[in-house]
């Protein structure tokens, strides 16, 4: 009887992450053949890889013309750089690469808690688990180098979890490898670096130690060339000016936002780690999740980070607990006789709790993939699903997310795009067309479609702005004497003396929406 009932929760779980896999993909789809940012800073990822194309580094002096500089790392671009090579310039094959590491990762999750769990259909859960996490839906097919990042780490981690135990030098060597390329893909690396550091060390204290000085000398030494080779202005760009404001509110509610939305999936992941913490050593999945957890939230309190904080934590809460749900199913957890925490655990080796968990399971896994639903409420055929299920948009007017927009730092993105969107885009870069004066942009897809300069990165300028680095006496006289026939502003990122001065000579002249979002066009007054 247990095992009908199971079998028929696997399957009914089996649809439910399904239909969510589907909507992902959906989504990937629609955002891979939209031609603009949908996301803000898209457009400059694409820059970045434009000038990698080109043999130059995108870490410029900012107080020159055209005032550009970046601040993201060089590996996500460089491995961009032959698509522009083929193609030109174009935001589909960025996301494609996003979309394509996410599928990977989901992969790599299956893999590791099928190699330490043995229960093939619990791993397969874990990867899609993965990818129905609303977070990871969102940002998953973006022009975005986060994802990559994520890849990156879990193949470290997944490498190294066997590799160091067992002395493998070369498998050692390949996982430190991966964690330096993941922090050469976003600097947010480093929480996983220093949690493969301390598990190391924990575990072997001579190993532990000259391991990480390898590791320490080989991305610092890429760190000093790039700062030599850009004359400072990576260190200045890529780090001084990426220590951003905290905001402990947008740490707290992006926290309990995570804790709801994947708190299904916690509670497992973290008994794991309280057993291999009391009976068991710790693995390298438990320290990577604390360390995750802890330092992912206090990240995305930050200012221009956000729910993607949780990314990293998301992929090691799905390892922790595939691995604790095919041990409990397995009846694999061992209880040691003289461990005073032995008579707490007795239960876990009885046959009915074993049993029970061909139950609890998979009702864990379909109330996950409930808890996490997002889904277009219209068109033919997700429109329908909507109204059988009875959903009502809550973005929009046309999608739901289970999560809705209300958190502060929460993304506002997972929206498909419309033909409408399409329309105001291309109208936008009709009227940079239109205009005989250079244009300048909040979102550069505009100005590469047109075949303009993209001029100056508004979230860099802040950055140096509030860290004290910007002068910006150049692009502000150039504002004062209207040299720009048109600017173009959606989030208003711009430092506060820019858009004081813009605000003097020039003025609005319509507003144009495009993917639930005003684009006000200023012209000079």
């Amino acid at each position: 009887m247990t095992k009908r009932v199971s079998v028929g929760l696997i399957g009914f779980a089996t649809i439910i992450l399904f239909f969510s896999f589907v909507v992902y993909c959906a989504y990937a789809y629609n955002l891979i053949t939209f031609p603009f940012d949908y996301d803000q800073g898209e457009g400059f990822e694409l820059v970045d890889t434009i000038m990698f194309s080109e043999f130059r580094y995108p870490y410029q002096n900012t107080e020159a013309y055209p005032y550009y500089s970046s601040n993201y790392p060089p590996l996500f671009h460089i491995l961009a750089v032959p698509f522009v090579w083929l193609f030109g310039n174009a935001y589909w094959y960025g996301r494609l690469l996003g979309f394509v590491g996410t599928l990977i990762s989901a992969g790599l999750i299956g893999y590791a808690v099928y190699r330490d769990g043995n229960v093939r259909w619990v791993a397969i859960f874990s990867g899609l688990a993965f990818l129905a996490s609303n977070t990871i839906y969102h940002i998953g097919p973006l022009l975005r180098q986060h994802m990559t990042m994520v890849l990156f780490e879990l193949m470290a981690i997944i490498i190294i979890a066997r590799a160091f135990p067992s002395q493998n030098r070369r498998g050692i060597a390949t996982g430190l490898l991966m964690l330096v390329a993941a922090g050469y893909t976003k600097q947010l690396a480093a929480i996983t670096a220093l949690a493969v550091i301390v598990w190391m060390i924990l575990r072997n204290p001579k190993r532990g130690i000259i391991w990480s000085a390898i590791f320490a000398a080989v991305g610092l030494g890429i760190f000093a060339w790039l700062t030599f080779d850009t004359n400072g202005e990576w260190w200045r760009q890529a780090i001084v000016a990426n220590v951003n404001q905290f905001n402990p509110f947008q740490t707290f509610d992006l926290s309990i936002l995570w804790w709801q939305l994947h708190g299904l999936l916690i509670i497992p992941a973290v008994l794991m780690a309280l057993y291999e913490i009391y009976v068991e050593r710790m693995s390298l999945y438990t320290i990577w999740f604390v360390f995750a957890v802890v330092l992912g939230a206090i990240g995305s309190g930050t200012w221009g980070a956000g729910d993607s904080y949780f990314a990293t934590a998301i992929a090691a809460m799905c390892i922790l607990s595939g691995i604790f749900f095919s041990r409990w199913i397995r009846g694999d957890f061992t209880l040691p006789e003289h461990n005073p925490y032995s008579i707490f655990l007795k239960p876990l080796g009885t046959k009915w709790f074993i049993q029970s968990a061909l139950v609890i399971v998979p009702l864990i896994y379909i109330g996950y993939g409930i808890t996490t639903l997002k889904m277009p409420a219209e068109g033919a055929f997700f429109g329908t699903v909507a109204d059988i299920l009875r959903i009502e948009p809550n973005v929009m007017g046309r999608h739901y997310d289970s999560a809705s927009y209300d958190v502060l730092g929460y993304a506002n993105i997972g929206h498909f795009v419309t033909q409408e969107d399409h329309d105001a885009g291309w109208q936008i870069v009709e009227l940079i067309n239109a205009s005989e004066q250079p244009v300048m942009s909040e979102e550069a897809g505009f100005s590469l479609a047109a075949g303009r300069d993209v001029i100056t990165n508004p979230t860099q300028l802040r950055n140096l702005y509030l860290a004290g680095l910007w002068e910006g006496s150049e692009i502000l006289a150039d504002l004062e004497a209207q040299r720009f026939g048109l600017i173009i502003l959606r989030a208003q990122f711009y430092p506060t003396p820019m858009l004081e001065v813009m605000g003097q000579h020039y003025g609005i002249t319509q507003t144009i929406r495009m993917n639930g979002f005003e684009y006000l066009i200023l012209e000079p007054t």
